[in-house]
């Protein structure tokens, strides 16, 4: 799974039905997979509205 999110932060264009597939061999069903695609996308359209807006990091958050 995290290689499956970290595919489909990075290069998202890459993903392909074998990942899906890798997924499934997993044991997740549609609907986890869905859920693991749903849950990557949100974070990565959250992440580009900050960064497109400016929006600074909180004080207390830790430098990574």
């Amino acid at each position: 799974m995290l290689r499956y999110a970290d595919k489909l932060t990075r290069v998202p264009a890459s993903v392909a039905r074998e990942d899906v597939e890798g997924l499934r061999d997993a044991g997740f069903d549609d609907e986890d997979v869905l859920a693991i695609a749903e849950v990557v996308a949100y974070y990565a359209f959250v992440n580009r509205i900050a960064d497109g807006l400016g929006v600074e990091v909180e004080p207390w958050t830790p430098a990574t």
